[in-house]
């Protein structure tokens, strides 16, 4: 199957699907997009893509999901199945539990659809600049066909084995942002308190091995307190994290500071910052006195 030159739905234009999806309008695939608020495709039809008609679903060869968790991965994928054909393709770009995916994979293989869990790493400029990384679980040989979808979004793509896989990679990947989102919170503050200039730290640590992306893309919003536009929700992190937790607990792992980093998130999300930028973590740093 030649994927080059296929037409692709895209469902899900947050912020990742939605600049996924401009990725492929500039790299001149025919891209129908669709969302459940659908004034979020106002911008990606006013770039070039149609508005996609899910009873016109079948004439898509390859169907792209960027959605928010499980429940919505669920509800779509129900929305979707009638009108789905054997022999199209789904890859999900949706960070879902494995348990999730297993059932949404074997859901799409009874109807005669391959389903390819495809979680990315790198965040809204990864998406922008086509610098994502992507952990693919699923038909290898379907994986390989799908190089030239993948290719304007991501500069790798490796399948970590058969379905879920991609999903338990992505779990590992959050496991060490959430640690290292509070941990880099707490040294920012630890600077500022100790006389530093936390605006330095970022750049003086740089290629040491404190260093990180998510530290280098933190530590300065964190000090400078600029938290627009938002680049990682709060609630989303926590979600995967979530996940994560209920992946170990079903293989009988203990993860304790996946847990912490989880509590403390979770405390941040009732404190109102739910859909702020994982940066605001410093703010409960801040607030948080020793007696």
């Amino acid at each position: 199957m030649q994927l080059d030159q296929a037409k692709i739905a895209f469902l899900g234009m947050g912020l990742m699907g939605s600049r996924m999806s401009t990725r492929l309008l500039d790299a001149n695939f025919e891209v129908a997009v669709w969302n459940r608020t659908a004034s979020a495709c106002e911008p990606l039809i006013a770039h070039g893509a149609q508005a996609l008609v899910l009873e016109q679903l079948h004439q898509y060869q390859v169907l792209l999901l960027c959605l928010a968790d499980d429940i919505a991965a669920q509800q779509v994928f129900a929305q979707i199945e009638p009108h789905l054909q054997s022999g199209q393709i789904i890859v999900d770009f949706s960070s879902l539990s494995v348990t999730a995916t297993q059932k949404l994979h074997q859901a799409a293989q009874d109807k005669g659809v391959t389903w390819i869990d495809s979680p990315v790493s790198g965040g809204t400029a990864g998406a922008e600049q086509g610098s994502l990384v992507i952990f693919a679980g699923g038909d290898a040989t379907t994986i390989e066909q799908l190089a030239p979808v993948y290719a304007p979004l991501a500069q790798r793509v490796t399948r970590m084995g058969d379905s879920g896989t991609g999903q338990a990679t992505k779990i590992c990947n959050q496991l060490i942002v959430a640690a290292n989102s509070t941990l880099i919170a707490e040294a920012v503050a630890l600077a500022a308190h100790a006389g530093v200039d936390a605006q330095l730290l970022a750049p003086a640590l740089a290629g040491g091995f404190a260093d990180s992306k998510p530290f280098q893309i933190l530590a300065p919003r964190m000090a400078s307190q600029v938290f627009e536009p938002v680049q990682w929700k709060v609630q989303t992190l926590a979600k995967d994290l979530n996940n994560a937790m209920s992946l170990a607990a079903n293989l009988g792992l203990a993860i304790p500071v996946a847990s912490q980093a989880l509590d403390q998130l979770k405390q941040h999300q009732h404190q109102g910052y739910s859909q702020a930028d994982l940066a605001t973590v410093i703010h409960a740093v801040q607030k948080t006195e020793v007696n």
